[in-house]
């Protein structure tokens, strides 16, 4: 017999098509992600920390401590006046002394510098203030020095009486500060451009360095990857396969593969033996426009304008995690070998701190108020640096506690670079690089980038700047669709470039 087919409701049919088109549109990049609770509250719990960290608790009204007085010895006739009620008495202060003079009458006005009262003094609204007849009777009785300190004592005292000022003493220490420490800035020689290397169509807008230090590697809008020649800035290979910008290029340093990001959403591995795409990554819904490479697993990670941060299995091509939290563009990331083991930036001004074996933060940082372009960790000391509109921010390893700001730019930061000599380089939208040192925060040189001839001087903007593995030759990605090498000034010294330096109190804010 013939077997029938077996016949399914319309209604099975049509729920079954509904599941897998709201499996295949969950994800909308053009829709946010739902608000995750747990982010929120952490996002707020550090603003109300980094406002109020420093803020210790005091009992508003206490008294200070009272200092040790000494009576002055006033003449026996106006003795009497004084001891007739031990209990209504007041003390003056005089100003610039430890003296105190007791006069009859209690002041019901709280203590301020220079007036001094005793545990009696403010009970009772109608106390007795000391006047004016009385107390130039006891002025005529002290010595010359001290009779215009007494003066502006009793001056302080009729100001209060007559403003009827409310008793409300806010104790010393209520806010207290750590002790600021300034690290003496370390003399480096100034950098100076060595060689402009021609050849892409568009903006250049990402490197990657040969661990080996013999090529780098750009990516460019002209949709093209070029090797170049780190010696002599020849071209070496040309690789084509992108459909858009390119705007990530990391080189692996344990397999002879180049991994590039771009703009087509794609995520591509290539091998340098035969110049061919031999992996593909897919998972991203819009532009990649970061990558960094696990120091030492093989792991990698990227993050794009669909405000996730992915982390890949190399060879398999599997996605481990799919980094959400962030509500706007991932704009950089990198990573290191101990917790958190991944940064990232963003354009919703936050950076998160990631456990990578469970894909959760472990801490939001939201002190920037711009967007933040620009991550970087230094490989020897626990601590990184963020970078913005606004400032330049150094942290501190594992919980993102705040070091310090580095100030200056008036422009936007695309990139951050450091060296092994803690040379801290940025780069910005108006073409301006600022050289930092790192410790101090010390900017000891600002050097501003020359378009090359038949570009526009709207042109001079700086993508992005990475250091070759010596940390002597900085290579930089412009506007002006050149690559320029910098190096330092071997015929700098510390007289001819002295260091100017004055620690900047508001930079630890």
């Amino acid at each position: 017999t013939q077997h029938q087919p077996s016949i399914v409701s319309l209604d099975k049919l049509t729920l079954r098509t509904l599941k897998r088109t709201r499996e295949l549109f969950l994800h909308n990049p053009l829709t946010p992600p739902p608000e995750d609770r747990e982010s929120k509250k952490v996002k707020i719990s550090a603003k109300i920390y980094g406002e109020y960290k420093n803020v210790e608790p005091q009992t508003i009204g206490r008294r200070p401590p009272t200092r040790p007085e000494k009576s002055l010895n006033v003449p026996s006739e106006k003795q009497t006046a004084t001891n007739e009620d031990p209990n209504n008495k007041k003390k003056i202060l005089l100003l610039g002394s430890q003296e105190t003079l007791e006069v009859k009458g209690s002041h019901r006005f709280p203590t301020e510098q220079g007036v001094e009262l005793d545990e009696n003094a403010g009970e009772g609204g109608n106390d007795p203030v000391l006047e004016d007849e009385q107390f130039q009777q006891i002025l005529e009785d002290l010595p010359i020095a001290q009779q215009q300190k007494a003066v502006v004592s009793h001056g302080l005292v009729e100001y209060k009486s007559q403003a009827g000022i409310a008793e409300r003493l806010m104790p010393p220490g209520a806010l207290r500060r750590p002790p600021t420490r300034f690290h003496k800035p370390k003399w480096h020689a100034p950098w100076k451009l060595h060689l402009v290397v021609v050849g892409h169509l568009g903006w250049v807008r990402s490197i990657g360095v040969d661990p080996s230090n013999e090529w780098f590697a750009t990516g460019s809008a002209d949709r093209t990857v070029k090797i170049w020649d780190l010696a002599t800035g020849d071209l070496k290979v040309t690789l084509t396969g992108h459909i858009n910008a390119i705007r990530g290029i990391q080189v692996s340093k344990t397999h002879p593969y180049i991994f590039t990001v771009g703009e087509d959403k794609m995520v591509k591995c290539w091998d340098l033996e035969y110049n061919k795409v031999i992996r593909h990554y897919h998972g991203h819904l819009s532009g990649v426009f970061s990558v960094a490479m696990h120091p030492t697993i093989s792991v990698l990670i990227t993050g794009g304008r669909d405000s996730t941060a992915r982390v890949w299995d190399i060879r398999t091509k599997a996605q481990i995690h799919c980094l959400t939290g962030h509500t706007s563009t991932v704009w950089s990331v990198d990573t290191q070998a101990t917790d958190p083991q991944v940064i990232t930036g963003s354009a919703d001004k936050t950076v998160r701190l990631w456990d990578l074996s469970t894909g959760k933060t472990m801490a939001t940082l939201t002190n920037h108020k711009k967007s933040v372009r620009s991550v970087l960790i230094h490989p020897d000391e626990f601590s990184f640096a963020s970078a913005s509109a606004d400032n330049i921010k150094k942290w501190k390893f594992p919980h993102g506690n705040f070091i310090s700001n580095l100030s200056g730019h008036k422009a936007i930061i695309n990139t951050l670079a450091l060296n092994p000599d803690n040379v801290l380089v940025s780069g910005s939208d108006d073409g301006t690089m600022h050289f930092w040192d790192w410790k101090s925060g010390y900017n000891f040189q600002r050097e501003e980038t020359k378009v090359q001839p038949g570009s526009l001087e709207s042109e001079a903007g700086i993508f992005c700047a990475k250091f070759d593995v010596t940390g002597t030759r900085l290579i930089t990605a412009e506007a002006d669709k050149t690559v320029k090498i910098w190096k330092e000034d071997e015929r700098a010294t510390p007289d001819s470039h002295p260091i100017t330096w004055r620690p900047n109190r508001s930079a630890s804010k």
